[in-house]
């Protein structure tokens, strides 16, 4: 179907839905009215009144709008006819029927709505309710007339215990004479003062012995606040101190029903027990103690109880410890699409979550991979083949010298080993890769930050065998030479070290990480004067190293409330690798490509860049379009649909370059005076299948500017020139894009 037709199907479609929105409110009954439209507006000039936040107030809200726009799903409920056929049903199902206006949830939502502004202190805060009624469709205005805010005037702390009176002599309150007043502000001085006690041996404190007295003035609009900290009440009724707890004895019991041994070592048990023995009860040891258990592969499940002392002010602690099946075989089939070729994998995984009794993991995986390999001539075989083993050992603290216990304790880390061989064999070549890693991972309890350092990462790459038709067109043919392809079907020997840093607040992400190769290596060739190659670079073991410096950021925040639906994500990505030394280019796994599900998704994977350069020999271009330098900006309106089904429209724009130029990737090399010219844009929809555990994403792109051709071209701006079968890229992954 050409473009020409697909319009008038789209519009089609479009106007019979909508028809069917408007007949569904030809069956409403007479004086019932659909709500259309809900809008919360401030008359006021208070910086503080956030409206479209206060819109979550409104106990009752139109039908759901696909990207602000149709209503679709009432569209589709509206399609569905009169008896209970099956299509019908789904129509239902899938559908929304017409949220019919009720008055009493509006007067509800006023009253909720003057509460919120209240507790920010807008003590005379009213909400006026306007309907506008067109024909049987009702819109709802909820009017906010906050008024002037009251501030704290006079604050007074009348603690009614003496003992917890000198604790909270120096406190310093969060209400303060001057000030906004606010209930928020009252209850976070409630909380903290119960945590702050909670923490001092006052086992039996809550949050309900904290009340308040406010007296307001209306005239000054101020408002006299009392704290009142109330004494423990007897089961007789009279008022007595509180009672300080310590804890007296610490036991550990298993808690599975069929085995009395708890499978680990005592000392694992007391290095993540927070509680102390002879120490005062404190509610955050009791929860960095869940927490520390609860990170343990071992263990399943955690439950810590305190049991008074009759006629004493001491606690036992029993802690009960239930354990995983240590070991786990799992089988893992999968389907892979690389390019268009398509293919099968299978992995075969053996875990045991506590090998030494320490909540130690270790795994071993043999994984197998087969795919059919389309558009080659001139090879014998045409098919892919993939073995690979990998073994890994993970420790639940640091593994490293001269640290204190005290910060292995308070830091949540992890170590962790690993050696992996992978064998693949192609049609041009077999390629084996040794690899063995040392890591840490950690991250500080409570915060949103984590990190990960590569203390050595080695990576020996050979290959046993090049096809004779590979190595006569690509690499020994001089009329045809490729640096960049030559160097990567050489012997190789990769060692690195990595820093990385992650944040993520729910709304802010930000991810960093660096990492160097081939110094050590360098400053030994220096000293030492190993023989060179004809490349003149040092030889490890008759092997050239790699060396290189590569730093990769990206930045992800989210622009829209988290109490909406809808979400504008916006994300830029930038990564910058540099060859030094024994290196004038980078090894092929270290080098960017763009295009693909998670980059200018108007391009398939890896058909992108760098810079102007323009495809020429479909056969090697997986490696000529490669880069030193990357950068994807992404602009993507997130919204629900049904169901599980959310739905998204995206603008990407970026590329990639190479920092030098080289002759086989003619345009490729980033010049700031051809920065705009290199972009590539690309625009599209997509559709999310939402399962909790996991997203299935499909993502249809569209480019929008093609740098691989001169600005004087059409095909420069496809954009204004589209054409399907030259411009489309469909995608599909797991998981959200950034």
């Amino acid at each position: 179907m050409n473009k020409s037709l697909k319009r008038p199907y789209l519009t089609l479609l479009t106007a019979v839905l909508l028809m069917c929105g408007c007949s569904a409110t030809r069956e409403l009954p007479e004086d019932v009215y659909m709500l259309d439209h809900v809008r919360v507006v401030a008359d006021g000039k208070y910086k503080d009144i956030n409206a479209s936040q206060l819109k979550s107030y409104v106990r009752q809200k139109g039908n759901a709008r696909w990207f602000y726009a149709v209503k679709i799903p009432l569209g589709v409920y509206a399609m569905a006819g009169k008896d209970s056929s099956w299509i019908n049903r789904t129509l239902r199902n899938i559908g929304e029927a017409p949220v019919v206006y009720d008055s009493l949830l509006a007067q509800q939502s006023c009253e909720v709505l003057k509460q919120a502004l209240q507790n920010k202190g807008y003590l005379d805060a009213e909400v006026e309710l306007f309907v506008d009624k067109k024909g049987k469709k009702l819109n709802a205005y909820y009017v906010l007339h906050p008024h002037e805010p009251y501030f704290v005037s006079d604050f007074e702390a009348d603690i009614r215990d003496s003992v917890i009176a000198g604790l909270l002599k120096e406190k310093k309150y969060q209400i303060r004479m001057g000030e906004r007043f606010s209930v928020d502000a009252l209850n976070n001085e409630r909380s903290d003062i119960t945590s702050y006690l909670q923490d001092r041996g006052y086992f039996r404190f809550h949050k309900e012995f904290v009340t308040y007295k406010a007296r307001k003035h209306e005239k000054e609009r101020t408002v006299d606040v009392k704290l009142i900290v109330h004494p423990y009440y007897t089961s007789e009724g009279k008022d007595t101190l509180h009672a300080h707890y310590d804890i007296r004895n610490i036991v550990y019991e298993s808690g599975s029903p069929n085995d009395s041994v708890i499978h680990l070592r005592r000392h694992v048990l007391e290095e993540n027990t927070f509680i102390k023995k002879g120490g005062p009860y404190s509610a955050s040891d009791l929860q960095n103690t869940y927490n520390h258990f609860g990170r343990l592969g071992a263990v399943r499940y955690t439950n810590i109880n305190f049991e008074p002392v009759p006629n004493t002010s001491l606690l036992d602690t029993r802690i009960q410890i239930q354990t995983n099946k240590p070991s786990t075989i799992s089988f893992q089939p999968e389907g892979t699409n690389t390019s268009g070729d398509l293919g099968a994998a299978a992995s075969l995984t053996y875990q045991n979550r506590n090998i030494f009794r320490g909540s130690e993991t270790f795994s071993m995986q043999l994984r197998g991979a087969y795919e059919a390999i389309r558009g080659l001539e001139g090879y014998s075989n045409q098919d892919f083949f993939e073995y690979s083993l990998e073994g890994r050992l993970s420790f639940p603290r640091f593994i490293f010298p001269f640290l204190s216990s005290d910060v292995r304790r308070k830091i949540i880390a992890t170590s962790e080993v690993s050696v992996t061989f992978d064998s693949q064999d192609r049609p041009e070549f077999h390629r084996r890769v040794l690899s063995g890693v040392w890591r840490y991972n950690w991250r500080p309890q409570f915060r949103h930050d984590s990190y990960r350092f590569d203390l050595i990462d080695l990576n020996y790459v050979f290959m046993p065998w090049i096809s004779e038709t590979f190595k006569k067109e690509y690499l020994d043919d001089t009329s045809n030479s490729n640096a960049i392809l030559r160097y990567n079907y050489e012997d190789l020997f990769i060692m690195k070290m990595g820093f990385g840093y992650t944040y993520n607040n729910g709304r802010i992400a930000l991810k960093t990480n660096v990492e160097t190769a081939g110094n050590l290596l360098n400053l030994y060739s220096r000293i030492v004067k190993p023989k060179r190659n004809e490349l003149e670079q040092y030889m490890l073991f008759g092997i050239a190293y790699a060396q290189y410096v590569k730093g990769d950021f990206e930045f992800t925040k989210q622009l829209l409330s988290r109490l909406s639906k809808d979400q504008l994500v916006f994300h830029i990505g930038v990564g910058i690798a540099y060859p030094y030394g024994n290196s004038r280019i980078l090894p092929f796994e270290k080098r960017y490509f763009s295009g693909g599900a998670n980059s200018v998704r108007g391009w398939s994977v890896r058909s992108l860049g760098p810079g102007r350069y323009k495809e020429e020999d479909g056969k090697i271009n997986f490696i000529t379009q490669t880069g030193d330098l990357k950068l994807d900006l992404n602009l993507e309106y997130r919204t629900h649909l049904f169901w599980k089904f959310g739905g998204a429209l995206f603008l990407d724009a970026g590329n990639i370059w190479t920092l030098r130029d080289y002759k086989d990737q003619p345009g490729g090399q980033f010049k700031l005076r051809n920065f705009l010219k290199d972009l590539a844009v690309s625009y599209g929809l997509g559709v999310r299948l939402n399962f909790d555990y996991f997203i299935l994403r499909f993502d249809l792109g569209m480019k929008a500017v093609n740098p691989a051709y001169k600005t004087e071209d059409e095909d420069h701006f496809p954009l204004l020139h589209p054409r399907l079968s030259r411009d489309m890229a469909f995608h599909f992954a797991v998981g959200l894009p950034f």
